[in-house]
């Protein structure tokens, strides 16, 4: 499998370049074919540090990309997932607290695209180091979720994953959809699976999130998704015609007709169709 490791960052001065120096360390280089760094509009050294190590090459496949405005992780996550060039993503948060050595044995639990199998393996961090009314507020938060989604998720917030590229784009995008990965995969027919994971304790700035935003922008999202869990069905293909063609095939085949023919193709011929 080759990867791309998606980073989204904001105000991560003192986190990023340590982090982006351990992944070129700890993921072998047969696997890796780029780091994309997606500064979220940071106000501190973020951008510089990572400049620093495109400039100085000692990585290879290093890439940078900046937001005009502070449009949050979701966003600076897609915007990493669209620049990517491979077609499986690895994700960790910009604050070092995910471990890039855990990103092979993730990719280990991963199918190939398109194979039977899991779509995403989502880290679980079973020895949290936050402080203690973080985990409080996560234990609470993940229980009010498996009880509304039913998504048997142990530790949805966990921002290392992988996962396989074309399924995310086609996800109903909505802000903070990082959150709920797991459920939005099972929702759409895709398997899922949970590997333990390290994690670690923050070494410089802050966290973006305090528990009560948290938990207030965590509850309008859980409505919502709650609400798209109930309303999309995906029915299961059990034969498809002609032999031999995939189903994507037939399907682009099979485009819905409108009033003047086949949509995005000609419309029928002057003096074929019905005379008023």
């Amino acid at each position: 499998m080759r990867i791309s490791v998606v980073i989204p960052a904001l105000n991560e001065a003192g986190n990023i370049g340590r982090l982006v120096d351990e992944t070129y360390a700890n993921v072998p280089a047969t696997v890796l074919v780029e780091v994309i760094v997606v500064d979220d509009a940071s106000d501190d050294g973020t951008g510089q540090e990572v400049k620093a190590l495109i400039t100085g090459g000692r990585h290879p496949g290093l890439r940078y990309l900046r937001h005009g405005a502070r449009s949050g992780q979701s966003c600076a996550l897609r915007t990493g997932i669209l620049a990517a060039t491979t077609s499986i993503i690895a994700t960790m948060d910009g604050d070092g607290q995910n471990d890039p050595r855990d990103i092979p044995k993730l990719l280990e639990k991963l199918a190939a695209p398109g194979a039977r199998g899991p779509a995403l393996v989502n880290g679980w961090r079973t020895q949290r180091r936050d402080s203690g009314s973080k985990r409080w507020a996560s234990t609470a938060a993940n229980w009010i979720r498996d009880a509304v989604l039913r998504d048997n998720c142990p530790d949805t917030g966990c921002g290392i994953k992988v996962y396989w590229r074309e399924v995310f784009l086609r996800l109903p995008f909505f802000t903070s959809m990082h959150r709920y990965l797991p459920a939005l995969f099972q929702t759409y027919g895709h398997d899922v699976a949970y590997v333990p994971v390290n994690d670690r304790v923050r070494q410089a700035g802050k966290s973006k999130y305090s528990n009560l935003g948290r938990a207030l922008v965590g509850i309008y999202d859980l409505v919502g998704v709650s609400w798209l869990r109930r309303r999309t069905r995906v029915p299961v293909i059990v034969e498809g015609l002609p032999e031999g063609h995939h189903v994507a095939d037939l399907a682009s085949r099979l485009k819905p007709r409108g009033p003047d023919g086949p949509r995005g193709g000609a419309g029928p011929k002057s003096g074929t169709g019905d005379k008023s």
